[in-house]
């Protein structure tokens, strides 16, 4: 370069590119965004260099600052735009490099101190695309419309609106038979007794359908119903999943909370505060604690071979996933390796997230239901009394210190000896917080130190195993402790989340592999949002905080959405687990905003919103076929009618055992286990799981409460297309296969309840078969039959054997599109 050019770079470069000073909005900030962030983000990222964030491009990586103010000499962008350095990588990576100019004038910027305004962010929604869903929610007022007669409320003004735009007529509203049966199986996921339907039938107040809606929403079974869509959501299991499979005995206990949470009608923010960080609350209490189970619901791999470090990465990418569906509805999950490829989703947004779960760990503790805590206090001074003496009779005293101290050891010098590195891989995936309770013994809880304990009489390892006399005495003191535990009546647990004295850095990871730790980040809001406002310590109640903030567009949109869902078989955004670009946009834009500002207005109350919503036109209209639409509207996109939905898994075996009288209606509790075909539990590595079917009423619960194995899932409720529990769903599929109608012929629950209500029919109604029929269908689906179905179903009735069909009818009916559809 002639010393000519060089002063005249120079001289530029002190007046910026535009003939005055330098400028960081008008000189740099778009260097920085159009030709290094927009086009080459990943790459830069993936290197290390954080141009989007002031903080961070100070701060840089282990290969040193990307800008140090005061020094271009010490700052890796000028090292990387013109290719000095040892690798002789340039930046941009593809595409002209940057001008002599624009490097001169980055070089000058940086020795002046490189001023950077705190509101200057680069990626921000005035540069991302402008996604319909990361706007500002508005409060729309309801449209004009022509019938004035036919809107209940607000909800049918906009629905109203839109088909009248279409020139399309709603449908006239559901008998009242049909009205009840929907909303009450929407409600509460069990069907009307004819008794209920008949009370409503022939009651004439005008708000008498207002009344069934109240009563439905202050059923406990309503809690039950609209926890299974939350369950969906959280993927919850009884299970760990993986190879072991290993069950999960006190994973119920969140399922307990979030049903009496939403029989309490506890606010949505609220609702998901305590589940993102119950513990991190001024006023925690036991069941805020409880409440953040829905971050336990992570598959753990105890796979001996399998590295921790690794699963709890994979714990924590679910997390972040999982909370970006969830509260987001954005498929943050897709940027753990690179940015998003179609939405404004960073890299290191998605590490950001992260970082705010890498700073708990998992914590499981006492939750006590009512009733357990004086039985357990009665009893613990002489449980505390025996297993003292057996552990005594064990010599555990003075042989546990030994076993830990050869486990410390090999844990800080691994290589030493093979078999007690064989011990703490084994005990590292079988212990959770192994290594903790290891090498730092004073942050035990109590119950930890005797699950460390009961673990050590079990698991004694190699020096005791030497002595063959010591080791059987060790197992019978084992069998005699396990004997003593069995008769203690022990607290309930709950598996929930806590700070780490001792947090976790967190760094991004390119092409999610956790050995590359790229550049450190913090915990904070994704770069396509509002940002976090930093008032106090950065934490999970932050996040909780910023989620639920008035500008935070997506939370109130995401979730109303859901409910719209839950109630017409799809929501307003089909998508509703994709709010992005390659989601689908709003049917109705307008009534979405509505609803979210009307749910986040009015204190976030989930029986308000959905009672809104059953009570409108809209929702109350038939859901017949109309021949005109089918061209028009196949998919009822306009809801100018009802949407016939098959029921869920859950529902239909509910409603089966529900029709017969054999329903157990207990609300809450611990996992139960209805019989299932021999051999599915075997399936599971190495028989891991023993399935025993409950003999009692336990094999007569909801649907809700079957224990969920994640490598053998009851088949009846697969078969029906529950979901896997892999990741979060927030939409089930619906199936038809062949094999769902030998189910509803065969299955065992099916062919008790068949036989139950026969011995109903004979019990309850005359000796008849008019009579009896009638019974049978006002049971089951709440009218009576017509001419046609009564000769036919006579016609079978005669053909059977005399005592048995009754229950052959009873089959046929249980086995019908109409028993399994909620009109």
């Amino acid at each position: 370069m002639t010393i000519l050019r060089r002063a005249l770079l120079l001289a530029l470069a002190a007046v910026g590119l535009h003939g005055a000073p330098i400028d960081f909005g008008r000189d740099i900030q778009p260097i920085f965004q159009k030709r290094c962030i927009m086009c080459h983000g990943s790459q830069m990222q993936m290197a290390g260099l954080r141009l989007d964030d002031r903080d961070l491009a100070m701060k840089g990586s282990a290969s040193g600052p990307v800008i140090k103010p005061g020094s271009a000499a010490s700052s890796r962008i000028i090292v990387m735009v013109t290719g000095t350095g040892p690798e002789k990588k340039f930046m941009p990576p593809s595409g002209p490099p940057l001008t002599d100019v624009q490097i001169a004038a980055l070089k000058t910027w940086i020795n002046a101190g490189a001023t950077w305004p705190d509101a200057a962010r680069l990626i921000t929604a005035s540069v991302a695309p402008k996604l319909w869903s990361l706007q500002p929610v508005a409060h729309p007022q309801p449209p004009a419309v022509k019938n004035r007669t036919w809107p209940v409320n607000d909800i049918d003004r906009f629905v109203l609106a839109r088909l009248e735009a279409e020139g399309i007529k709603p449908s006239p509203p559901a008998d009242r038979i049909t009205l009840i049966r929907r909303v009450t199986l929407d409600l509460t996921g069990l069907p009307p007794t004819p008794t209920e339907v008949e009370a409503f039938v022939d009651d004439n107040r005008p708000d008498a359908y207002a009344r069934v809606v109240d009563r439905l929403l202050d059923s406990p079974h309503f809690g039950e119903q609209w926890a299974r869509y939350w369950l969906d959501l959280a993927h919850y299991a009884d299970s760990d999943g993986f190879e072991k499979d290993l069950t999960r005995k006190s994973a119920w206990r969140y399922r307990q909370w979030v049903i009496d949470a939403i029989n309490r009608d506890e606010p949505f923010d609220q609702f998901s505060t305590e589940q993102i960080a119950g513990d991190e609350l001024p006023d925690a209490t036991t069941e805020t604690r409880v409440a953040t189970g829905f971050l336990r619901n992570t598959l753990t791999n105890r796979e001996a071979g399998t590295s921790r470090d690794q699963d709890r990465y994979e714990q924590l990418v679910d997390r972040t996933g999982t909370f970006g569906t969830v509260w987001l509805g954005m498929t943050i999950r897709c940027a753990q390796c690179h940015n998003h490829k179609y939405d404004p989703i960073l890299h290191t947004d998605f590490y950001q997230i992260l970082a705010f779960f890498d700073r708990a760990r998992e914590l499981n503790i006492n939750a006590p239901m009512p009733g357990e805590v004086g039985p357990f206090l009665a009893a613990k001074p002489e449980y505390d009394r025996k297993r003292g003496a057996l552990l005594e009779w064990a010599h555990q005293p003075t042989l546990q210190p030994q076993w830990e101290d050869h486990l410390k050891q090999a844990i800080q010098d691994p290589g030493k000896d093979l078999a007690w590195d064989f011990w703490v891989t084994q005990n590292r995936v079988m212990l959770d917080n192994f290594d903790r309770m290891i090498l730092r013994p004073e942050t035990r809880t109590p119950r930890e130190n005797e699950i460390l304990t009961t673990y050590f009489m079990h698991n004694y390892g190699p020096e005791v195993g030497k002595d063959k006399i010591l080791a059987k005495h060790f197992d019978a003191a084992a069998k005699a402790l396990d004997d003593l535990e069995s008769r203690f009546p022990r607290m309930s647990e709950a598996m929930s989340i806590a700070d780490d004295p001792d947090p976790h850095r967190t760094f991004t990871h390119p092409k999610g592999d956790i050995k590359n730790n790229a550049v450190e980040v913090e915990p904070g809001s994704p770069s396509f949002l509002p940002p976090l406002k930093k008032e106090g310590p950065v934490n999970r109640l932050a996040l909780a905080r910023w989620l639920f903030s008035v500008e935070n567009p997506l939370p109130a949109r995401v979730t109303v959405n859901r409910y719209w869902q839950n109630l017409f078989g799809q929501g307003l955004v089909s998508t509703s687990d994709d709010f992005g670009t390659q989601g689908t946009k709003p049917s109705h834009p307008e009534l979405l905003d509505w609803l979210a500002t009307d749910f986040r207005d009015n204190g976030w109350t989930v029986k308000r919103m959905i009672r809104q919503i059953v009570l409108s036109a809209t929702y109350r209209q038939s859901s017949h076929a109309r021949p005109e639409l089918d061209q028009k509207d196949p998919l009822n996109v306009l809801l100018a009618r009802q949407s016939p939905t098959r029921l869920p898994a859950e529902s239909i075996r509910d409603e089966a055992l529900a029709v017969s009288g054999l329903l157990n209606p207990a609300i809450g509790g611990k996992s139960v286990h209805p019989p299932q075909p021999a051999g599915i539990a075997e399936l599971t590595y190495a028989g891991n799981s023993k399935w025993r079917d409950d003999t009692g009423v336990d094999r007569y619960r909801r649907g809700l409460y079957i224990h969920y194995q994640r490598t053998a899932p009851y088949p009846f409720l697969v078969n029906f297309d529950e979901p896997d529990s892999q990741m979060a769903c927030t939409r089930r599929r619906s199936s038809d296969t062949p094999l769902q109608a030998l189910n509803l012929l065969n299955d065992p629950v099916f062919f008790e309840s068949a036989q139950a209500l026969a011995w109903r029919l004979q019990q309850e109604s005359p000796d008849d078969f008019g009579a009896r029929l009638d019974y049978a269908y006002r049971l089951c689906f709440g009218r009576t039959p017509d001419s046609r179905e009564r000769e036919q179903l006579q016609t079978y009735f005669k053909s059977q054997p005399s005592d048995y069909a009754w229950t052959g009818v009873a089959r046929v009916l249980l086995n019908t599109h109409e028993f399994i559809t909620r009109e």
